[in-house]
């Protein structure tokens, strides 16, 4: 059975294609709960659908305190702006975090499949020291990756199921919201509906 799609996902397709020339418009901010209870943003590259749906995936290392802070609330907002068609797309939703501990084949298969996607320049990023300790040489180690094997263990695919989705258009002045609920045989449906911009 195919997962019911949210009707946001063309407008952000649409989106991904009219503004394909520029590279800063596969980067979007990532805001999760810290440990504090403050907010805690940084920008994320995104690495594309999950196949068939609507969820988001995003790589990261598992040693980041955005980690630690999506155990204790996995939920997040997403806010990706695009500077040629001057649209804007707010996502909130729940991250499912895909890790080497991870027990589900299905899961395990995604995270896999993430792996091999990407650059090997990006794969090595997983095996050098561990983000945000203080940096204890001058010079990077030189790292070397076994193409056989698959994901390191420090590689995390995050997946975001969204739940609301704001849209905004700044050319046409249109702003709608996207909301998720479930129908009475308890499948995920979406409503939208137009607001003030």
């Amino acid at each position: 059975m195919e997962a019911v799609t949210g009707p946001w996902k063309q407008l952000l397709l649409n989106a991904l294609e009219s503004n394909s020339h520029l590279r800063h418009s596969s980067f979007f901010q990532l805001a999760t709960v810290g440990l504090n209870g403050r907010p805690s943003n940084r920008t994320v590259v995104f690495r594309g659908l999950e196949e068939n749906t609507d969820k988001i995936q995003i790589h990261t290392d598992y040693r980041t305190h955005k980690i630690e802070e999506l155990r204790h609330c996995p939920y997040a907002e997403i806010c990706w702006y695009f500077t040629d068609s001057w649209e804007q797309f707010r996502v909130n939703g729940k991250i499912d975090i895909l890790d080497e501990s991870n027990p589900d084949l299905n899961k395990v298969q995604q995270r896999e499949k993430s792996w091999y996607a990407s650059s090997l320049k990006s794969r090595l990023q997983y095996l050098g020291p561990s983000p945000d300790l203080p940096c204890l040489s001058e010079l990077p180690d030189q790292e070397f990756l076994d193409h056989s094997t698959g994901p390191v263990g420090a590689f995390c695919l995050l997946v975001l199921d969204p739940d609301q989705v704001d849209y905004l258009n700044l050319k046409s002045n249109q702003r709608i919201k996207f909301t998720s609920g479930l129908s009475v045989n308890g499948e995920k449906c979406w409503t939208s509906q137009r607001i003030n911009p």
